[in-house]
């Protein structure tokens, strides 16, 4: 049977690990082409890449730093040669190391902002006008819960940061809710698994449905965002925690 998203191609930064890689199955899964982005982690790029195409699935590994516009040029340059279009935009690379306020450098504090935001403006830059020519398209961008609740330190780059992607997402949503192009949010809370040495182990709090999150979990949401059938849903930002935070 075709899938929802069969002649579609997906672009998914920091697509090795975590909710990215389940991000990239799943849109797979449902017929989307996929584009790993990852700066420099080849190895697990390569081993999303094997897992994809064992099921059948179509996929390209592009590894560019998206905090550099020529890089991010070059890496849509590849995917139009390769595939010729751009139909979803997953902003999911993200800087989550967490460093009190009083030690963050002026570089740690800007690097948030390069990775979280300036990347994200500078891939749906380059996607839009594949978007407005196919007369279709879906930016998901990923945030965080951290800058919803007082719960977690050590994070105010962080959390400022993402603050200002979901204000990016409100903005595009309403600037090409016209044009068939959707742009929402999703906010994990606390998600479970493997962190990275420099996020840390996680706030410790109590999540209401009794469990931490798991990487299917915000997965699940983003691939509803980018059917067809979520066209009605744009400017939004939908929280996926377990109860963590009640909007």
């Amino acid at each position: 049977m075709p899938g929802p998203l069969d002649g579609k191609v997906a672009l998914i930064t920091g697509a090795v690990r975590r909710n990215g890689r389940a991000m990239a199955h799943l849109l797979a899964d449902d017929g989307a082409a996929i584009v790993i982005n990852a700066r420099r982690s080849a190895e697990e790029a390569e081993q999303v890449r094997a897992e994809i195409e064992a099921k059948g699935g179509r996929a390209l590994i592009c590894l560019a730093d998206i905090t550099d516009e020529a890089a991010v040029l070059r890496m849509y340059a590849d995917i139009d040669a390769h595939f010729g279009r751009v139909d979803i935009l997953v902003n999911n690379a993200a800087d989550r190391a967490q460093v009190p306020f009083t030690e963050i450098t002026l570089a740690q504090w800007r690097q948030a902002h390069a990775i979280i935001l300036e990347g994200a403006f500078l891939c749906a830059r380059s996607a839009i006008p594949h978007m407005l020519k196919n007369g279709w398209g879906r930016i998901v961008n990923i945030s965080g819960i951290t800058n919803h609740l007082p719960n977690y330190s050590g994070r105010a780059h962080i959390s400022t940061a993402k603050a200002g992607l979901e204000g990016f997402t409100r903005t595009l949503a309403n600037e090409y809710a016209k044009r068939n192009i959707t742009v929402n949010c999703v906010a994990p809370g606390l998600i479970g698994g493997e962190r990275s040495k420099t996020s840390g182990e996680g706030a410790n709090i109590e999540v209401p449905v009794g469990r931490k999150g798991d990487f299917n979990d915000v997965a699940r949401v983003v691939r509803f965002l980018a059917q067809p059938d979520a066209g009605f849903i744009t400017g939004q930002v939908i929280h996926v925690n377990g109860g963590q935070y009640l909007n």
